[in-house]
């Protein structure tokens, strides 16, 4: 399993492992992607995007852009949580200027064309991608390994794509009326199984944190934020701890707002990525609990300037003082400078 010799030296996991710092640690979401000039030259080379996700040496080297630009303190895989469905065998693609295309499951039948089982397997190129990145890495910069959580996937294969109003899967999960062998909770059970495999592969391949991201977390009354959201979390969590104990797992419930808590209790996470939307005080109060993470507006990141250089300090005032990574509300914006990002990172810094 994952060799953890020298990852105590690494700032991330030693906020992940309770430490405060006064200067944290700082990565991005979606850090590597269209706002760099070197990205969309390769982008340019690959492709489609998925066959950009399954080149291990092109998505190795995206992996690492941002850490050479910048000088990060982890680098995340440059991958997607949409290639779990597709190594299910659901039909995917991305269309450019449309974002994601998937072939809708939104019955018994289609679900129960979906095979779990050899996901680790038919994602081999993915892992190749997590060994390339773990060999080229400096040794004080972690590797964070990432999938999507079952209900975020769940949104795109039921939907076929994006949603502003998740009607066919909400529909489709409340016509499970709380059955364990509906169509909804067989999709979930079948996406909790190929979850776990995929992160385990990416540990094993070296990893050192993993990350899950439920995106569309706040769509969901409480009681189905508890079935659909905590209870797949909490399964692939123990699982994790299981096969590969000693490796953080940050969850990130975006938008569970007064859910967040009991998120952090009942999954076992070591840490929550906190939306823009969540309170500094409140963030303050969850550190008592975990390590925190964000929660910087991806729009002040576009906009630089004095309300950027603001908002960073706030966030470092109210939250240095617990275990904390810095990072935004969500993911890098395609429009923002590059400068921008290399600014912010020097008023984490200090410099």
């Amino acid at each position: 399993m994952n060799d953890t010799s020298g990852r105590a030296a690494k700032p991330l996991i030693r906020a992940l492992g309770g430490v405060a710092s006064e200067t944290p640690p700082v990565w991005l979401m979606r850090q590597a992607g269209r706002y760099l000039p070197e990205y969309r030259k390769i982008r340019a080379e690959a492709g489609t995007f998925l066959d950009l996700c399954y080149d291990p040496e092109k998505a190795a080297e995206v992996t690492l852009q941002p850490v050479r630009r910048y000088a990060m303190d982890a680098a995340i895989l440059f991958s997607d949580i949409l290639v779990v469905p597709d190594a299910m065998g659901q039909n995917v693609a991305f269309r450019e200027g449309e974002g994601p295309v998937l072939e809708p499951v939104r019955d018994a039948a289609g679900v129960g064309r979906l095979n779990p089982d050899g996901v680790a397997e038919r994602l081999t190129p993915v892992y190749a991608t997590v060994e390339r990145v773990a060999a080229a890495l400096p040794d004080t910069v972690a590797l964070i390994g990432f999938a999507g959580a079952p209900w975020t996937v769940a949104t795109y294969m039921v939907e076929g794509g994006s949603s502003k109003d998740f009607r066919e899967v909400k529909g489709l999960a409340y016509r499970d009326d709380g059955r364990d062998d509906g169509a909804f909770a067989v999709l979930i059970d079948k996406l909790v199984a190929a979850t776990t495999a995929h992160l385990l592969a990416q540990i094993e391949a070296g990893a050192e944190v993993v990350q899950l991201f439920d995106t569309w977390a706040g769509v969901l009354p409480e009681a189905e934020f508890e079935r659909w959201c905590i209870a797949p979390a909490k399964a692939i969590v123990s699982e994790l701890r299981a096969h590969a104990p000693g490796v953080p797992v940050i969850g990130f419930p975006r938008g569970a707002a007064f859910n967040t808590e009991r998120y952090i209790a009942e999954t076992g996470i070591d840490a929550v990525g906190l939306d823009t939307a969540v309170p500094l005080e409140v963030g303050r109060r969850l550190q008592a609990h975990c390590a925190v993470q964000g929660n910087l507006d991806p729009i002040l990141l576009v906009e630089g300037g004095k309300p950027m250089e603001t908002a960073a300090r706030t966030i470092l005032s109210a939250l240095s003082g617990g275990p904390f990574i810095f990072n935004l509300g969500h993911g890098v914006l395609p429009q923002t400078p590059p400068e921008h990002v290399a600014r912010l990172l020097q008023v984490i810094r200090g410099e």
